[in-house]
């Protein structure tokens, strides 16, 4: 089955003059024959104000400014279809506001509204920081008598078992977390822009939640450390339980048309290898750094850094959501660097997803997979380059979590092609997985020689290298 489309026309913007604060309110988000319109003016107005070129050969022709109104170009993966990607490149200068701090950020977004509004990340924004901009540790989150001391006591299974916890402690880790989310989970809304300035912008412990949107641009932005104070454990994950935590860097929850470009994602200064282990399992205070689930569709996800990091991408959280994601969770992957990550590069259920030239740089201990193939999944994977350390077998890329095929060719492995779909059913004869995703990709940028891939995305992918 063939995937068609007619996304729409788009072109970059100037850079606007205003930075400044403000507030508002529109009505109610943008149709995409709107977005068309803006796209079209914005092109219109690019054109009229641009200088021409020096015409002398003797000169540099000067670097051309990043704009912090990008449109998603045509053809541009899943969301330059129906009626394209362009944030809040709509915004008036009312609603174009420059952010150094959580208070200004939380302003900005005003509480997920759907006014075109453009905002611009300057420097370090630390979620965890209360109304004045004081730090917040993990013990100003504790409430109702919690400790992480006391619920490692409560709950060791050498006296309490193997029950799920509960009773005061477990309530009281419930209730600290709460007190967390409430300062770290910040709503994005429709018709929205949010981009660094320069080279250096951080959102420091933030959990993005673009929940319910409509056209949503992400932009040269370092996720870092969006950590969990408050892990549960429980003894019935695996065979030896787990510690899970909440607060992915950023979540598309039931939104659409969402671009996410030359970003960087990593755990930072608070790596899992060098977190401490309790009842024999890593404390992860990390979630994942990109999820896209409940219905979330039309996405697409192009020059990041994923980094550091272990469960990183998944697309589609549970087998039973079928009324929500079947037929939705349509994802383009395509020129992000995947830096020692251990698994879900990504993990598919339900979805249409496509992943080209891609590389993945996979870690000498820990590796799990790349490629998860999940229920229901509709995975093409072309023109990928692994680099992959001694040690680590080529049939490990893939890993089938219920699913039944993907479309797998063209990728190569230290530099050669590698079948990986052969490896995998000849590694895992339980796990046979057929060679058709059903569908075929149609809304993509060139598509580059595999080989050249790992110099091309190690040097332009991340942010700051608009």
């Amino acid at each position: 089955m063939t995937a068609r489309s007619t996304p729409a026309r788009a072109a970059s913007a100037p850079d606007p003059a205003s930075g400044h604060t403000a507030s508002g309110r529109t009505a109610a988000a943008r149709t995409a024959s709107a977005r068309r319109a803006v796209a079209l003016v914005l092109c219109g107005a690019s054109l009229a104000l641009a200088a021409p070129a020096a015409a002398d050969a003797g000169h540099h022709r000067p670097p051309r400014p990043v704009t912090d109104r990008p449109v998603l170009p045509d053809g541009d993966g899943w969301a330059s279809a129906d009626g394209g990607t362009t944030g809040g490149a709509a915004a008036d200068d009312a609603h174009v506001f420059t952010v150094r701090n959580r208070a200004e950020l939380a302003a900005a977004l005003n509480g997920g509204d759907d006014t075109p509004k453009v905002i611009r990340v300057a420097g370090t924004v630390d979620a965890n920081t209360d109304t004045d901009g004081a730090p917040l540790t993990c013990e100003d989150y504790a409430t109702d008598g919690y400790t992480q001391e006391g619920y490692l006591d409560a709950y060791d299974p050498a006296t309490w078992g193997d029950a799920e916890p509960s009773g005061p402690l477990e309530d009281a880790r419930a209730a600290s977390a709460e007190r967390q989310a409430e300062r770290v989970k910040l709503t994005v809304g429709s018709n929205t822009t949010i981009t660094g300035l320069g080279d250096d912008a951080r959102l420091l412990g933030a959990s993005l939640q673009v929940t319910g949107a409509e056209n949503v641009v992400i932009r040269n932005l370092t996720f870092e450390d969006a950590f969990d104070c408050f892990p549960q454990w429980d003894p019935t994950d695996g065979d030896a339980g787990a510690w899970n935590s909440e607060y992915d860097n950023l979540v598309v929850h039931g939104s659409r048309h969402v671009w996410v470009d030359h970003n960087t994602f990593t755990d930072g200064r608070r790596p899992d290898s060098e977190q401490p282990r309790y009842f024999g399992q890593l404390f992860q205070q990390h979630d994942g750094e990109l999820d896209v689930v409940r219905g979330a569709d039309l996405v697409t996800v192009s020059w990041n850094v994923f980094a550091e990091h272990d469960k990183t991408l998944l697309f589609g959280n549970s087998d039973s959501a079928g009324d929500t994601d079947r037929g939705k969770l349509r994802v383009t992957l395509h020129h992000n660097l995947f830096r020692d990550i251990v698994e879900r590069a990504p993990r598919v259920r339900f979805g249409r997803v496509d992943a080209y030239n891609n590389h993945y740089v996979v870690p000498a201990e820990r590796y799990g997979y790349s490629f998860g193939v999940g229920f229901e999944s509709q995975l093409v994977a072309e023109a990928n380059a692994f680099t992959l350390p001694a040690g680590v077998d080529p049939a490990t890329v893939i890993k089938s979590w219920k699913g039944t095929a993907l479309t797998e060719r063209n990728n190569y492995v230290n530099g050669r092609p590698a079948d990986l779909l052969a490896l995998h059913n000849a590694a895992v004869p339980g796990e046979q997985l057929g060679d058709d995703a059903g569908w075929t990709p149609e809304l993509r940028t060139k598509v580059h020689h595999p080989r050249a891939v790992p110099r091309l995305v190690n040097g332009k992918a991340g942010a700051g290298k608009l």
